[in-house]
């Protein structure tokens, strides 16, 4: 044996003692999915009794889900429907579960509730302050809800930026006082994501390809036009909360 060869062979078993190996999409998303909840109302007289509102991500102790302060209703009187999360499991049509707001702060649009019965898997928040613009992401919800059947839907693409904003708004016809008043208050860092998010995907956990860990929550759509265009005629740009807002 030469002593070229011997060298090659060197380098080949240091790289594989040395190289970290990166996590499987599909085994990541198979993870991922039972911790993705339909967020909505339910009232038993009312067609559909359920009815969906944006997607959630169960975190913390497996009874606390994440997701947006917009997806949730804003009326909470004795006959109004009562807040509720679907929950999807592989070869079931779903089970409903009672849930109570437990906190919603409008400035970040986001808010988590609680849900009673058994723990469900809880995703690990990451930290989203050591992201950077170019990094592989993937998020998982329900476009367009349940128009396509409530089955959690996977999406992927790359922070393409990190850019302070208020709350992002689609086109100048979205701006009102309130976020008027927010940009006033102070902007934040938030992600914009080269990746096609739909209606429904509101409150879908942003992470990590590489770990599983969230990142964000994606709060928002870049739209071309009217809001029908986020259906036909997709921007590509989502925008995504980070996580450490959570925390």
């Amino acid at each position: 044996m030469t002593s070229s060869t011997c060298r090659a062979l060197a380098i080949c078993c240091l790289l594989s003692v040395t190289s970290t190996p990166r996590a499987d999409l599909p085994d990541l998303v198979d993870k991922i999915r039972p911790s993705i909840v339909a967020i909505g109302t339910y009232k038993k007289t009312q067609s559909p009794p359920f009815v969906f509102r944006g997607t959630g991500f169960v975190f913390g102790d497996g009874n606390q889900v994440a997701t947006n302060a917009h997806v949730l209703p804003n009326t909470s009187g004795p006959d109004d429907p009562v807040l509720a999360v679907l929950i999807r499991s592989k070869g079931s049509e779903g089970t409903l579960r009672l849930a109570k707001i437990v906190q919603r702060i409008q400035e970040r649009d986001l808010a988590v509730v609680r849900i009673d019965g058994p723990p469900l898997p809880a995703l690990k928040l990451g930290d989203s302050t050591a992201v950077r613009e170019g990094q592989s992401i993937a998020f998982t919800g329900f476009p367009i809800g349940g128009a396509l059947g409530y089955s959690p839907v996977t999406h992927r693409g790359i922070v393409s930026a990190i850019t302070p904003i208020g709350i992002p708004g689609g086109n100048a016809s979205q701006l009102n006082p309130q976020l008027i008043q927010q940009l006033k208050r102070g902007a934040f860092d938030i992600f914009q994501l080269d990746a096609t998010a739909y209606p429904g995907n509101s409150g879908s956990p942003v992470y990590e390809i590489e770990s599983g860990t969230v990142i964000g929550v994606i709060n928002m759509v870049f739209i071309k036009g009217s809001k029908e265009a986020a259906i036909t005629s997709p921007s590509g740009i989502t925008y995504a909360i980070p996580a450490d807002h959570l925390k």
